[in-house]
């Protein structure tokens, strides 16, 4: 049966369509059937009781340069959506706190993907926390004792913020480095909240693995290998994408994570593992579905219809 989904998301025009999994899960909604109506977060207000949002129909098509349409300028009720799939990028601050609060008004008798009270819940860098045993050794702290104490111990650290993104922000602290009041200083000016600090893992030179899991089962995974010179290996800073498989403690890991993502109703999530540790847990814009298909994996964007579908 034909669903009429809204897609809340950044600027479409925008978006890489070769590696974006919104993109990917919009060519699926698609070929299904489904109505697809696109707008960005501003657009989204509420009046009384009613959610509303200006946007367009939209169509899309797998050709770069032209891969969307947009057509009936409107303002649509999005309790009268079947589905809204919540898609935009962070940064996880206020504004998009607040699309939560306001979605979560519709939710669950309109599907909200993913759960947006659950999203709210759940930062990258948070949830995660729920895991220490899984991670390598991590503080979140603002000072710079408890920094220069924990990289006195670890020899070697990672800096980044708390709510950050796609790699931005990320510093190695490495054990003859003579940075780290200066760095703390500028994340103590830049940021209001305290940030992470971990354990730098050597491992990540081989790789930092990308594993998704749908409604809380494994769906598929890439590894992503750093540039040369570089610590981080994201794909929006240069990482290479590579086919891979799970090990054994990944496969643990997943057992551990998935019972709880599908109570939390997180259906669609990616996380993040180096060597034998998990570092993050990624729930609101997730990456690298498209990679997987591309090397000859799952085809992750059914997988998520097909959930989202037994749900409606």
């Amino acid at each position: 049966m034909p669903l009429r989904v809204a897609c809340q998301m950044d600027p479409i025009e925008r978006i890489d369509i070769r590696g974006d999994s919104t993109f990917a899960i919009l060519l699926e909604a698609q070929k299904r059937g489904h109505n697809l109506f696109y707008y960005t977060p501003p657009n989204l207000s509420l009046h009384g009781d009613k959610l509303l949002a200006r946007g367009h129909t939209l169509e899309v098509q797998d050709k770069q340069g032209s891969h969307y349409k947009l057509t009936r300028p409107r303002v649509e009720d999005l309790a009268k959506r079947d589905v809204v799939l919540l898609r935009q990028d962070p940064p996880f601050d206020m504004a998009y706190i607040t699309t939560t609060h306001l979605l979560e008004r519709i939710h669950p008798k309109t599907l909200v993907v993913n759960d947006p009270a659950q999203v709210r819940n759940a930062p990258e860098k948070i949830f995660v926390l729920d895991f220490l045993d899984l991670m390598p050794p991590t503080i979140v702290t603002r000072s710079l004792e408890d920094v220069q104490a924990f990289r006195k111990e670890m020899g070697d650290v990672i800096l980044k913020p708390l709510y950050g993104n796609g790699g931005a922000a990320i510093f190695r602290i490495a054990k003859d480095d003579t940075n780290t009041g200066s760095l703390v200083e500028l994340f103590q000016t830049v940021f209001r909240e305290p940030f992470m600090v971990q354990q730098y893992r050597p491992e990540v030179k081989d790789g930092d693995k990308r594993i998704i899991l749908v409604d809380g089962e494994f769906a598929g995974a890439i590894n992503r290998v750093p540039p040369a010179g570089e610590t981080r290996s994201n794909l929006h800073v240069g990482g290479t994408a590579k086919p891979t498989k799970l090990t054994k403690r990944e496969e643990e890991i997943c057992a551990r994570l998935g019972p709880e993502l599908k109570r939390r109703g997180l259906l669609f999530t990616g996380i993040d593992v180096i060597g034998p540790y998990l570092t993050e847990i990624n729930v609101t814009s997730p990456t690298g579905i498209r990679q997987v298909k591309q090397f000859g994996g799952a085809d992750i964007a059914a997988l998520i219809w097909d959930a989202i579908e037994a749900k409606v």
